[in-house]
């Protein structure tokens, strides 16, 4: 029962989330490049995620090499950033289970199958979070998916297929939010 009632909290939070273009000014400025292992990342967009209106959950910055489209972001060869800024706190529990909940809404079931044990891997990084933390995900293809939790690196895990569906939860054709989404993407212009 207690998972059920997780799942729906992590649910009626995506659904209620409304998007607005972030202002990028002040404490939660985001760079306008990220160097990772020789790549250099371009800020593509960024985003704020709001639910019931007025609150904030966090702030959002999509990194892409400079090489590449909005339309090629999920690409196996694409190196690629995100950077979230939190203003709520969040329990690492419902981290994992948003992020496997969010991989089986963007892959087929075979694939969602097959990419269970690095995701179960991959939750096993998260950490609670407070206010003003940052989780920052970045694939690099020779490499897989790393995730800091502000400057502290938790672990990696390799592999194409993991980084497109986990990436897929922002920035796939099923994302949190799909406007959400587009600002990432750079697609949404002030």
């Amino acid at each position: 029962m207690k998972t059920r009632h997780r799942v729906w909290i992590v649910g009626l939070l995506a659904w209620l989330l409304i998007p607005v273009q972030a202002a990028g000014a002040g404490e939660n400025a985001f760079a306008e490049q990220k160097n990772i292992d020789g790549y250099t990342l371009t800020l593509r967009g960024t985003g704020v995620l709001r639910y019931m209106v007025f609150i904030k959950a966090y702030q959002g910055a999509f990194y892409l090499h400079q090489d590449k489209t909005a339309n090629q972001a999920l690409d196996e060869r694409a190196a690629r950033c995100l950077v979230l800024h939190y203003f709520q706190p969040i329990k690492a529990a419902d981290f994992a289970e948003a992020t496997t909940e969010m991989i089986k809404k963007n892959v087929s079931p075979g694939r969602f199958a097959s990419l269970l044990p690095k995701i179960e891997k991959f939750n096993t990084f998260y950490r609670d979070i407070t206010p003003g933390d940052r989780y920052t995900a970045a694939y690099i293809p020779e490499n897989g998916t790393r995730l800091w939790l502000n400057d502290d690196l938790l672990g990696m895990v390799e592999g194409a297929e993991f980084a497109s569906g986990f990436f897929a939860i922002w920035i796939g054709k099923n994302p949190i939010d799909r406007n959400f989404r587009d600002h990432m993407l750079g697609k949404h212009r002030p």
